[in-house]
């Protein structure tokens, strides 16, 4: 009899441990984050409502965090500093290249097509073409941050692939800005002759009176390609609970408040896979940003 009851207790004991550690996990904050391609003063103060949203949504704790670049967004979601983040199409591929399991899970209605708007100073006297335009060769040139797929990666692919040539064999002199809201800033000044930046980001700063079209103006918008996207980690499940990944999948599909749209900014999300963003892996390799 007493040895029974010491089984029982022993049983017990362990129940209980194992019981208090899944539910300690599961009372873990499910973090993510966000590229910087914008002012992060800006980008925190709007993603602190989607934090509050899907924590409302999943019924877990939900923080968001900052960071200060594009690798800086890839090293966290590498790391497990943050489980989900709002990639680029360029990073989300770093990003699943380097996390065995993690999926893109969600869009922007419009990032299947997106395009990137090559914009030059007036100065320049270049003027808006349906082609790739002429004559910017020699100029000054500024791409966004070096991680970025609509400020880097597809202008450089469609620079290569109309001149022939690399971006510092093209241009008198190239930069990185950063982000796309210092590409602008850079062309409108005359820092830069010509940049190339991510249209959404133009049509905001257009709508916030941040562009003065007597010194910028948009010369080029390129033909479409996939870019940004909602990736998590393949393991969250193992955490916060089975079916965990498809829980946040629906939270993003389900986001239909205009406020926090605007963060992104996007109409609405889509299903995503990793499937559609291979012609980014595939031009990645091309000119040697992702190891074949």
């Amino acid at each position: 009899m007493l040895k029974r009851f010491l089984i029982l207790a022993l049983s017990l004991a362990v129940f209980g441990s194992t019981s208090y550690v899944l539910a300690q996990d599961k009372s873990k904050p499910f973090i993510f984050t966000a590229i910087p391609d914008q002012d992060t003063t800006r980008l925190q103060k709007r993603f602190g409502k989607v934090a509050q949203y899907l924590s409302d949504t999943l019924g877990v704790t939900v923080n968001y965090i900052p960071v200060k670049s594009y690798s800086a967004s890839v090293a966290a979601f590498k790391n497990n500093e943050v489980q989900l983040a709002w990639f680029g199409g360029l990073s989300g591929v770093q990003a699943r290249f380097a996390v065995p399991g993690a999926t893109a899970i969600a869009q922007g209605e419009e990032d299947p097509d997106f395009i990137t708007y090559f914009i030059a100073h007036t100065s320049t006297g270049l003027t808006p073409s349906a082609g790739f335009p002429h004559g910017i060769e020699d100029m000054t040139f500024t791409f966004g941050s070096k991680g970025s797929t609509s400020g880097r990666l597809m202008p450089e692919f469609f620079i290569r692939a109309a001149l022939g040539k690399t971006p510092r064999e093209a241009f008198r002199r190239v930069g990185f800005s950063g982000d796309h809201s210092k590409t602008l800033a850079l062309v409108q000044s005359g820092s830069y002759q010509v940049g190339a930046l991510n249209y959404k980001v133009w049509e905001n700063e257009v709508k916030a009176g941040k562009v003065d079209e007597s010194k910028v103006q948009v010369i080029w918008r390129t033909p479409g390609y996939p870019d940004y996207n909602w990736t998590i980690r393949g393991d969250v499940d193992e955490t916060w609970g089975e079916g965990f990944i498809g829980k946040v999948q629906q939270a993003l599909l389900d986001m239909n408040d205009p406020e926090l749209l605007a963060s992104f900014p996007r109409k609405r999300f889509i299903k995503a896979d990793n499937s559609m963003y291979q012609p980014i892996l595939d031009t990645a390799r091309e000119i040697g940003i992702l190891q074949k």
